[in-house]
């Protein structure tokens, strides 16, 4: 897709632009404040969705959430489980899907359908499993993060997300809107693992906490903004340190409103001043505002 865009801009074409996202990554939200963009917020649920409650559950706290699934299923409801890998690794020691669904279709019984999701199963497989689901034959599915977009079971009320820290936090949000679909009180459980001190580092802790704190999709993507930088508006990278050197977009969005005021009259009385500013302060990143 760049390199076409790049293509077009070499021909002088000025293609028009339209960007979407539940949860904008930090680079969108940037461009969201820098650029002349016409932005459109929808702050609401759709109509007949119910909050959801968002817990965060320290891993030798583990019997708890299994507690709480049972409670779930005694109301016929539904629950994801979602891991961060599918079988167990030697270079991570993390819990796995594959581990994790046999270790609930013990724990939770007979009687007790537990499912398995994940990108490397065939086609016709997934869509089974989803399909069995769906239909309630399936009562808990463990999943990796297949299922993090375009799945859509009401009856699902409970979503555990195992190693919550190793999540980036829009991955976190969405994987939490896959639950809150119907009319019942709906929940999200984090389950961490924190480290050998008992805390988690300070990134992943501002992720977690900005999960509990807000569901609010366009504050979470502001708090990602602030967490991860919002990386090149004038390049390729999604996040990281910011091209400029002292501004916080966060912080001075009124100098940002007064520059897009100021710098079509610079540009207009004083070109080449304005070209040597370019030049200076973007040199070759300003071929990215051709495209």
């Amino acid at each position: 897709q760049r390199l076409a865009l790049r293509g077009k801009a070499v021909e002088g074409l000025e293609p028009h632009l339209l960007m979407m996202s539940a949860t904008p990554i930090p680079r969108t939200l940037a461009m969201s404040y820098y650029a002349d963009l016409d932005v459109s917020t929808l702050d609401e649920l759709p109509p007949g969705r119910t909050p959801i409650v968002t817990k965060l559950v320290a891993e030798h706290r583990r019997d708890e959430v299994i507690d709480r699934i049972q409670a779930q299923l005694a109301q016929g409801r539904q629950v994801y489980w979602v891991c961060p890998l599918i079988e167990e690794s030697e270079a991570i020691d993390l819990r796995n899907a594959t581990e994790t669904r046999d270790e609930l279709a013990g724990t939770l019984g007979a009687g007790v359908n537990v499912g398995l999701l994940h990108s490397r199963m065939p086609t016709a497989e997934k869509q089974a499993v989803m399909a069995a689901f769906t239909a309630n034959q399936v009562h808990v599915l463990v999943s990796t993060t297949v299922i993090e977009v375009g799945v859509d079971v009401p009856n699902a009320s409970l979503m555990v997300i195992e190693h919550a820290e190793r999540f980036g936090l829009s991955q976190l949000h969405q994987l939490r809107g896959r639950v809150g679909r119907g009319a019942a009180a709906s929940a999200c459980v984090l389950l961490y693992a924190p480290n050998e001190g008992g805390r988690v580092g300070e990134a992943a802790r501002a992720r977690l906490k900005a999960m509990v704190e807000t569901a609010d999709g366009f504050e979470i993507a502001r708090r990602d903004l602030e967490i991860r930088g919002p990386g090149e508006f004038l390049g390729a990278r999604q996040s990281g340190a910011p091209l400029l050197r002292f501004a916080d977009l966060t912080q001075d969005a009124l100098l940002l409103d007064w520059a897009r005021e100021l710098a079509p009259k610079m540009l207009d009385q004083h070109p080449a001043l304005a070209q040597k500013h370019v030049d200076r302060w973007l040199g070759s990143k300003a071929e990215y505002l051709k495209a």
